[in-house]
Order: structure tokens, then C-alpha cells, then sequence
């Protein structure tokens, strides 16, 4: 390890800037840039925004970044991933490491293939791995691979490895956790073979063994190897801190690898701790991570998993619980997230949410990576961003001050525009705000906080309170204004039109500021009708479920969740049943006098069978949204210019609101 420090301004970050050392290589602090996928390379070769998100996170501070897996074998030639093995552009590898390593920043490429594992529905048919088992999730059996062609893969992976190395990287990172095909070599769970490459520990660790000395002779011993291995995979018969112990000490014992960090989950029910969210705790894996270090023989341990805080990092480092920081998300939401904390600007970070939006938008809509936080990742000014003044300020009118109008203020305010938000209620946040008091939700606050303190220093005007009117703003005489007001869940047309009027059943958004205002447990069942499907919802019926002594979930579809990622469903279904909150699926109420004496009749949606809900304490729903853009048509009828943003413009969720938000605070 080097003996100097970075110079760390006004940061009491002392270890996380302590310079270290990897196979000869500096590092000017302990902060990597995990492997993250951004599927920004969907024709297998290296594209522009790649290396600009690279070297984004290298400006921003980072010491190390670790790609997206890439194509080191050639069975991997129809994947969305750079085909390292064809060796065909070598100036496109050249440019992307100058592009990362000019700013003392080290380059790994990422050494990962999916074997049997597979996020989606349906079965993959060119599956290979260690046995003809199925995956957990989508029950693909592969093709178990002959000894031969398992060193034919490690040959083709060595070749392309020292390719990377020509090419100006630094090292390689091998994924051997999550559930992919390394993982399912270690794993007795998943690998039932006799032959060498099974059997016994020894066995089973022998590919990865193989493959780290086949780097190791292919790239020379200046050249990093990192080596990430599954921690705790929560899979019954696999592999626990116990077996990950002993994983990690048959393949450490040689000194050929330069770091270790450990993982969570598989391609099973446990995929939910692939990316912990914010239904757990913060750093997560350090429980078995901090007790695997001894297991490493002397070989340095990155700890990752969840930590979103400097203060957090700093302390795994000075605890000597780890030597090395790996952050994931927590670079996607603030590439800068290294420069402000040296620099003692933590109060500036875009902190993770971990809401996992990020893994949705890559693994369930197939698109590149996104972030709730970050509305601008990969672009040339992503780093520490502050717009750029106008030379034609605007007198900007922001109805709204939720997270998109918020976010289209700060923006707006920041290139020069003259701008006040109007916001009915007596705090930012909007309906946020909401959100942030249930479960999980804590991390939201994160969000308007932000963006109130970078409104304030663009020179914003806030007046809350009060719900304006479209003659209000008229007499304002703005040039522009932008409709942040929002959206309302639409009554289902099972609710009786007197009832809707009267307000004895509301939306959960409405009926839950009133429950939440209880402490005490309240007797009877509460209702939940749920036609949204989003994360929210489900945030709703665990808070009525610590009120109530029945919860109870109806929803017309054969299950609930369906509008959130795999990662985070996996969570929620998981918190339904340990809650033991229910659920009827194919169900929709009936409206009846019966409900003034406490029952509910639920019909289902094919038979019409009826069964009867007693004790009914609330009833709610969460359904779709309609905008509240009322105002908009008085407005452009008065020759103002109009732009809605978030919910009032397309009801959906976080993501759409700051994205929208920050466009318009761009482009007014």
C-alpha cells in the first residue's frame, strides 16, 4: 500500500482517500465503480455513450471502474455486449481505456456469462452449464459442458483478457456470484458432476482456479485480476458464509487474484438480493462479508452491497472490515459522488434510492440504464452538473411542487430564469412526501431535498400553501409556464357515483394520510383494490397491515406486482407472505347495503362465486392516474406557453417525473 494520502480538502474521509496499490498499480483511493450493466452496446461493439459513462464515473473520482460484462467467449457473439473475442476494433478498446485510465482511473473488463440463469419468462434453448439442472427462476435445463470445452472457454476468455490488456486495461473482474455460471460450477446445488470439474470442493472451484491461472499466465503479473464470489446465495444447499468461506480459501491460497468481494443472491427466489433495496437495511452484506476476510489469505477484500454514504464507506475502511469500496448504483446516481466527498460537499450528492429503477429499465424494459436521481447519465456534462446560464431569461411559472416541478424549477432557476413554484401544500415533495412515510420509503426524502437545496441556490421563489388559480397566473404575466399539478387515481366503476361524491370511499393516497395518523392497532379488515400494480401500492397495504387486524388485497389480475421489476417483486411478494397480509386475486367488490353493517361481498371475475369480507374496517383503492391539467387549456387560451411534466402530463412513476421535470427545466 502506498504511504501517501489524497489530498482530501475539507473531507473527514481520511481512509476512503487513502491511496492503495493493486498488482503494481495505484489506486488514488479505495472507490470502485461495480459493474453495472447499461446496455448501451447493442450491436456487440464499443459505443461512445459507453465510454463517456466510464469516464464519467473516472471524472467524477473514482480509482477503479469495472465494465458491464463483456464477450470474451464466443458463444457469447449474439449478446448486447462488446465481443472482446473477435478482436476485431481494437482502437475502440484502445480509445475507451485512454478515455478512463488519462484520469488515473484503472479499467477492468468484467468476465460473466448467464449459464442456465435467466431473468425472464420463458426457456432459454442455448443455456449452457455445469449440469442439466434447471434454473430456479425460469426453469431452463442447459447443456451440461464437456471438460473440453470448459477449457476451451477458459483458453478463448485468457486470449480476450490479454486482448484487454494490449488494448491499454487494466485487469479483469470474473463474475463468479449472482447465480451465473461460475456460481453454478461452485455450487452443489447446481452442479450434481463427477468428473473434475465436480464432485468436491476441489472440484467444484476448479474452473474459476483454472481460468484466474490461465489470466494470470495469459497477462502477466502487472495485469489486475479481481475475483467476485457468491457470499451468502440464500439458496437451501448452496452456498452460505460457511460454504463461501471455504470457496474463498481454496481460491485465494495461491495469491494469483488481486481483490475478492463477495455477492447475494442467485437466479432463484433469492434474486431480491442481487440488488438490495430499501426495504432492508443499509449495507446488508457486511454482516458476512466483514467475517470472510479471513478467509482470503491476505488477499484484499472489497466490500459492496448497498452503501449509498460516505460516512458509511469510510467507516467499513477504518474498521478495517474491508480495504476497497464497490459502489453500483451509488455511481449511477451521482457520478461526482468521490469529488464531493473529498471535498467535504456530501450535502450535494444525488443519493441512491435504491429503488432499483435502474434494473428495471435494462433487465425488464431492455432499455439503457436510467436513474430516478440522474436524469442525465452518460452525457458529457453528467459530472457535478450545473446548467449553463441562458442568454434569454424567461419569467417561468412552476404550478406544482412535487419531484418533477421541483426538479424543472432548480433546472430552470439555474440557467438564469426568473422562477417561482406554486405549491399547495405547505412543503415540497408533493406526493412524495407520502410515499417517504411508508415502508421503505424513507430513501425518497432524498429526492426534493436535493432539489430544494439547488433551487435555493439558483435563486428560486417558493410560494406554498395554496392551490392557484389559472386567472392567478395570468396576472403574473410569465412566459412560460410548466404544469407540474400532478394526477388522481380514478375511481372504479364499481364505486357508486353518490359515493364518490360523498368521500366515504377514497383512494389509498387520500385514506392513508388519515391512517397514518394512527399508532394504535385498529380492529377490523382493511381493503385494498388494487389495479395499480406499482411498488407503492404494496408500500400501502404493509402500513394499513401494521394498523388493521386483517389486511386483505383484491385485484381483478391472476397476481399482484405485475408492474414492477422481478428484483423488487420478488421482495414484495416475499414482505405479503410474512405479513401474512392476503390476497385474492380474479376478485372485484360489489357494492351492496351490506357494507353499512361491516361486510364486503368480493365476485369473482370468471364464475361469478361470491365470497363475503366481514369485520370491514376501510376501503380503499389504488388505481391509475388521471393528469390534473385543468389548468392547461385556460392557460395556452390566455397565449401562454404550456409545458406539462410528470404525472400531469403522463401519470407513471419517479423515473418519468424527475426526467420530464429536468427536460423542461432545460428547454424552457
Amino acid at each position: 500500500m502506498a504511504d501517501r494520502t489524497e489530498n482530501i480538502g475539507d473531507s473527514d474521509f481520511a481512509a476512503l482517500f487513502t491511496p492503495f496499490t493493486l498488482a503494481g498499480k495505484t489506486l488514488r483511493n479505495r472507490i470502485t465503480h461495480a459493474s453495472m450493466t447499461t446496455l448501451s452496446t447493442p450491436r456487440g461493439q464499443v459505443t461512445d455513450r459507453q465510454i463517456q459513462y466510464h469516464a464519467n464515473r473516472a471524472a467524477g473520482g473514482a480509482a477503479l471502474s469495472v465494465t458491464e460484462p463483456l464477450g470474451m467467449m464466443r458463444h457469447q457473439a449474439r449478446l448486447p455486449r462488446v465481443q472482446v473475442w473477435r478482436q476485431d476494433d481494437p482502437d475502440a478498446l484502445k480509445r475507451f481505456a485512454e478515455a478512463v485510465e488519462s484520469q488515473d482511473c484503472r479499467l477492468l473488463g468484467q468476465i460473466q456469462d448467464a449459464g442456465r440463469g435467466r431473468h425472464f419468462p420463458g426457456r432459454n434453448p442455448e443455456a449452457i452449464g455445469a449440469s442439466a439442472l434447471p434454473d430456479d427462476l425460469s426453469w431452463t435445463v442447459p447443456r451440461a459442458l464437456t471438460t473440453t470445452e470448459i477449457r476451451d472457454l477458459i483458453e478463448q476468455t485468457a486470449e480476450s483478457a490479454a486482448h484487454l490488456r494490449d488494448c491499454g486495461f487494466s485487469g479483469v473482474e470474473i463474475s463468479a456470484g449472482h447465480g451465473h455460471l461460475f456460481h453454478q460450477f461452485l455450487s452443489p446445488h447446481s452442479n450434481r458432476r463427477e468428473d473434475e470439474f465436480g464432485g468436491d470442493w476441489d472440484g467444484r472451484t476448479r474452473i474459476v482456479a483454472e481460468l484466474v491461472a490461465a489470466l494470470r499466465a495469459a497477462c502477466g503479473g502487472g495485469f489486475i485480476i479481481g475475483l467476485k464470489l457468491p457470499g451468502d446465495d440464500g439458496v437451501p444447499g448452496s452456498i452460505g458464509p460457511a460454504e463461501a468461506a471455504i470457496i474463498a480459501d481454496r481460491l485465494t491460497v495461491a495469491r494469483n487474484t488481486d481483490y475478492v468481494c463477495f455477492a447475494g443472491g442467485a437466479h432463484a427466489r433469492t434474486l431480491e438480493m442481487h440488488t438490495p433495496d430499501r426495504h432492508g437495511p443499509p449495507m446488508p452484506y457486511m454482516h458476512f462479508i466483514k467475517g470472510l476476510q479471513s478467509s482470503l489469505n491476505g488477499v484484499p477484500l472489497m466490500a459492496l452491497g448497498r452503501i449509498t454514504d460516505p460516512a458509511e464507506a469510510d467507516g467499513i475502511l477504518a474498521r478495517g472490515e474491508a480495504q476497497l469500496i464497490g459502489l453500483g448504483r451509488t455511481l449511477i446516481a451521482d457520478p461526482a459522488w468521490p469529488k464531493k466527498a473529498r471535498t467535504g460537499r456530501s450535502w450535494d450528492i444525488r443519493y441512491c434510492l435504491s429503488c432499483n429503477t435502474c434494473w428495471g429499465t435494462i433487465v425488464t424494459q431492455q432499455q439503457p440504464i436510467a436513474c430516478v436521481n440522474n436524469p442525465r447519465i452518460a452525457l458529457p456534462d453528467e459530472v457535478d452538473f450545473w446548467p449553463a446560464r441562458t442568454d434569454t431569461p424567461k419569467r417561468i411559472a412552476v404550478v406544482g411542487a412535487g419531484i418533477a416541478g421541483m426538479e424543472a424549477a432548480w433546472v430552470a432557476a439555474a440557467r438564469g430564469h426568473e422562477v417561482t413554484v406554486f405549491g399547495a401544500s405547505d412543503a415540497v415533495g408533493g406526493k412524495a412526501r407520502w410515499r417517504e412515510q411508508l415502508p421503505g420509503g424513507e430513501t425518497v426524502s432524498s429526492i426534493y431535498d436535493y432539489q430544494f437545496v439547488a433551487a435555493e441556490r439558483a435563486g428560486m421563489r417558493l410560494e406554498l400553501g395554496r392551490a392557484v388559480t389559472a386567472a392567478d397566473i395570468i396576472a403574473r404575466r410569465p412566459d412560460s409556464v410548466i404544469l407540474a399539478t400532478g394526477s388522481t387515481m380514478i375511481a372504479p366503476d364499481w364505486l357508486p357515483e353518490d359515493v364518490r361524491a360523498e368521500g366515504w370511499v377514497v383512494d389509498v393516497r387520500a385514506s392513508m394520510a388519515e391512517v397514518l395518523r394512527h399508532d394504535r392497532p385498529m380492529a377490523g379488515t382493511a381493503i385494498l383494490y388494487d389495479t395499480d400494480h406499482t411498488e407503492a401500492a404494496y408500500a400501502a397495504a404493509e402500513a394499513l397491515n401494521a394498523r388493521f387486524a386483517r389486511t386483505v388485497i383484491v385485484t381483478p389480475r391472476d397476481t399482484i406486482a405485475t408492474d414492477v421489476p422481478m428484483v423488487t417483486r420478488q421482495g414484495i411478494l416475499r414482505r405479503m407472505a410474512e405479513q401474512r397480509i392476503e390476497i385474492t386475486t380474479l376478485a372485484e367488490p360489489r357494492w351492496s347495503d351490506a357494507i353499512a353493517e361491516g361486510r364486503l361481498d368480493l365476485v369473482n371475475i370468471y364464475t361469478g362465486d361470491v365470497s363475503v369480507i366481514e369485520e370491514l374496517a376501510l376501503l380503499t383503492y389504488a388505481t391509475p392516474r388521471v393528469p390534473n391539467d385543468a389548468l392547461m387549456a385556460p392557460l395556452q387560451d390566455a397565449g401562454i406557453e404550456v409545458v406539462t411534466v410528470g404525472d400531469a402530463r403522463a401519470p407513471q412513476e419517479m423515473l418519468f417525473a424527475t426526467a420530464s421535470g429536468h427536460a423542461a427545466g432545460k428547454g424552457v
